[in-house]
């Protein structure tokens, strides 16, 4: 079926045609160029992360994260159930046995109070994923990690722009992780990025980049000629991603402040309507800096949610619901998902509803949405 307004309509930015057109006549396509080499620049300036590595997807920037952590035999991380796969998936490849925490009511996010009774002899890290780009409550996570000496990895694909305390997102975890989806604020389609908080893991994150090889160091020179030396694969973005992603990045601004107002006018419009039906809106707590990700409502029941996607379907709107607790997953039960384990993740999965979202929607497609959302019943 053909919406007339879809879900999503991937950021552009005129200026990409251009620059993505400079690096093909260059002859320069392959990663870790002039390109790439800005982007990480720029990542560095928005998220105050020590270090950013340019990277083909969030999946990929995950996988090093796993690497990075050289698993052990029976090695636990703990991860939200309410995420994407590739949060566990990642690590579950390279040696990790994933142990799923339960989310907040209130943010979606992993909830601390979860997190403490799965710390065991075995767990080695604590991963966070910043749902909507809302921050994780840091504070209590991340003494939960000091007082058990774990790592913090946020996985970030919602929070590039966001803050916590005053504090970038990606800057908070030890390694940080960013997609450049289409789906994402700014993009390069597909494409993500690795940030390294944690100076002593960066050579090494390099080395896993470059198919395990100290070719960063040999372009650097700092060797005379560059070898395999550790494990790794090919992470890299090409230059031509690199060229689309570093105009948007370049264009952030404008991009925040479009979107910013979308998601201000929901908010705004549908508060009566949601009170009035017993829906909640996304709740962003006064410490955190929400970066205009997505906007979602959470139906009072599940058959709520099915008959308002199928309201908007016929008006042509496209609304979707999101994650399938990771507990429940043909995979999560392989490592002991159970039902009932996540008992908030497993309501508001069936609840969720998320409306169409992007930089270019426009007023009248958005006045089109509202209206719909409006003449619906609970």
């Amino acid at each position: 079926m053909n919406y007339r307004i879809p879900f999503n309509r991937p950021t552009l930015i005129p200026e990409a045609i251009g620059c993505v057109s400079e690096v093909i006549q260059s002859g320069r396509l392959s990663g870790n160029g002039p390109c790439t080499q800005a982007c990480e620049a720029r990542l560095r300036e928005i998220t105050d992360a020590h270090t950013a590595l340019l990277t083909n997807s969030c999946t990929s920037a995950l996988e090093m994260s796993a690497l990075l952590l050289e698993a052990r035999p029976g090695d636990e991380v703990i991860v939200p159930s309410f995420t994407f796969v590739s949060t566990a998936n990642a690590f579950a490849m390279h040696g990790f046995k994933p142990v799923f925490a339960d989310c907040r009511p209130d943010t979606l996010n992993v909830d601390a109070l979860t997190i403490a009774p799965l710390i065991g002899p075995r767990t080695r890290a604590i991963l966070v994923m910043h749902y909507g780009g809302v921050a994780c409550e840091m504070d209590e996570i991340l003494a939960l990690a000091r007082r058990h000496n774990l790592t913090v990895v946020e996985d970030n694909a919602h929070g590039l722009f966001a803050k916590y305390k005053t504090q970038p997102l990606g800057s908070l975890g030890a390694m940080a992780t960013q997609s450049f989806h289409e789906t994402k604020n700014v993009t390069s389609g597909e494409g993500g990025a690795l940030l390294v908080n944690d100076a002593a893991l960066v050579e090494r994150a390099e080395v896993l980049r470059e198919k395990g090889t100290n070719r960063s160091r040999f372009f650097r020179g700092e060797v005379d000629k560059y070898t395999w030396v550790d494990l790794g694969s090919n992470y890299l973005a090409s230059e031509i991603q690199a060229a689309y992603l570093l105009t948007q990045l370049r264009s952030c601004d404008l991009v925040q402040s479009l979107r910013a107002a979308i998601w201000d006018r929901y908010d705004a419009t549908l508060g009566d309507w949601a009170q009035a039906n017993g829906v909640q809106r996304p709740t962003v707590p006064q410490h955190c800096e929400q970066p205009s990700h997505l906007y979602y409502l959470l139906m009072p029941t599940a058959s709520a949610r099915t008959r308002l996607i199928e309201h908007l379907k016929a008006q042509g709107i496209l609304a979707v619901f999101h994650y399938i607790p990771l507990n429940l997953s043909p995979m999560g039960r392989h490592f002991g998902g159970t039902d009932g384990a996540c008992p908030v993740a497993e309501d508001v999965s069936e609840r969720l509803l998320r409306l169409p979202f992007y930089t270019n929607l426009s007023v009248n497609e958005q006045d089109d949405v509202i209206a719909a959302v409006q003449q619906f019943e609970v």
